[in-house]
């Protein structure tokens, strides 16, 4: 009896302390868990606050870049169209340059020409009165004996002459019964006229011959004018 009631004195101890060993595993699941679900709130919130940063810095600097690139492009448009307007000015300029150095080649032609008939007038008025004198000497040995190798020179000569003024286009000026032209013609003598159908300011006869070089005179005829 005595060992009965020792040995259910020691089973409810031993039952006593595995119970109390029981409560004690129930409250640490129950901390862990709470301390589990406590962390896993914490930690959300934060992952979650990161996230949406996250979000917005990559949403300002894709705004930032795209602001970049707009800048970029209006900089770039801004240099085409200036270098538009320096192409258009280059353009022009070398147009005017162009135009200017164009003139200044016709200009300095022009009077390379003029100096050219300058010079080919003063040699020809050189020569005319030389020409002349040759004419002069033929008419003269008309009525005069005169050897014929000395005429036959002088007739040379005088040949010489008439081809030298063709081949330059130099005309003689030496019409008789035309209106007068001042630009023509030296007014020696004025006379009246038997005929009267002949009006005033005619050419009635050439004394001494002119010449020109198309419209340009080179030396004036001198003549009898009627009056």
């Amino acid at each position: 009896m005595k060992d009965s009631t020792h040995k259910n004195s020691k089973q409810n101890v031993k039952d006593s302390i595995q119970e109390d060993i029981n409560q004690d595993n129930d409250l640490s699941s129950n901390e862990s868990t709470s301390n589990e679900t406590a962390n896993k709130d914490s930690i959300e919130p934060k992952t979650n606050g990161e996230g949406s940063a996250a979000i917005d810095l990559n949403t300002e600097l894709t705004t930032d870049e795209v602001e970049t690139d707009e800048a970029d492009g209006e900089e770039e448009l801004d240099l085409v169209g200036q270098l538009q307007i320096d192409l258009a000015n280059t353009k022009d300029t070398l147009l005017r340059k162009a135009a200017e150095l164009e003139n200044v080649r016709k200009r300095v032609q022009k009077e390379r020409i003029s100096l050219f008939e300058d010079a080919r007038i003063q040699a020809l008025q050189e020569i005319i009165p030389i020409a002349e004198d040759m004419n002069r000497t033929l008419e003269a040995s008309a009525s005069t004996k005169i050897d014929d190798n000395f005429l036959q020179g002088v007739q040379m000569v005088a040949s010489k002459f008439k081809q030298l003024f063709e081949r330059y286009g130099v005309e003689p000026i030496n019409q008789a019964q035309v209106p007068f032209d001042v630009d023509l013609h030296d007014a020696m003598l004025r006379q009246p006229t038997e005929d009267p159908k002949i009006p005033s300011n005619t050419v009635l006869q050439v004394l001494e011959s002119g010449y020109k070089i198309g419209n340009r005179v080179i030396k004036h005829a001198k003549v009898i004018v009627s009056e």
